[in-house]
């Protein structure tokens, strides 16, 4: 019996081992892991349905199209903003070479071939008493030579104030050229 009784005894040494192990030794996470449940099979996701994105195509060439006609919309107004200042621009123009023209139209052919011929002294003082419109088309309508000397007999301020008439008629207008007449052209170009 002594080998029952030695058994025994090893078999409560064992346990009470084990209990002592237990309590003195934390579980090791490599034990843990060892005792692991079966995994479950993983769960696939459904797949979605063709039928949702035939669902939503309407709805979604309905919003493109929207956009689109919004901003169709918006390059309607910015192309009439731009129309609208070109007919500003183009109605300014208009009404700039109607007071060129009429300008021109003060100073008659005749009058100018008249102060063509007159000395430039006479023709100074001719001109220092006339309205400033008139005498500065006049001046523009003769030729360089004969408005310089005219001009070289006037008073200075006035001169001057003659001189930058026609000079503000002519930037406008240098483009323009009467009929039967070429442009100026420099001789040094």
């Amino acid at each position: 019996m002594e080998t029952t009784g030695a058994i025994e005894a090893k078999a409560s040494d064992a346990k009470g081992s084990d209990a002592k192990a237990s309590e003195v030794k934390p579980a090791e996470p490599a034990q843990v892991a060892e005792v692991r449940a079966p995994e479950p099979e993983p769960v696939k996701p459904a797949p979605k349905p063709p039928a949702y994105c035939a669902s939503i195509a309407d709805a979604a060439a309905d919003a493109r199209f929207a956009w689109q006609k919004e901003q169709l919309a918006t390059l309607e107004r910015q192309v009439e903003e731009r129309i609208a200042a070109l007919e500003a621009k183009r109605a300014e123009y208009e009404t700039w070479l109607a007071r060129r023209d009429a300008f021109l139209a003060k100073a008659d052919e005749g009058v100018v071939a008249i102060y063509t011929k007159m000395r430039a002294d006479a023709a100074a003082l001719q001109l220092a008493n006339m309205p400033d419109e008139g005498a500065a088309a006049i001046l523009t309508k003769l030729n360089a030579r004969n408005a310089s000397a005219i001009l070289s007999e006037m008073e200075a301020a006035r001169a001057a104030q003659l001189a930058r008439m026609m000079t503000e008629m002519g930037k406008t207008g240098a483009g323009k050229t009467e009929p039967g007449k070429k442009p100026r052209t420099s001789e040094k170009s």
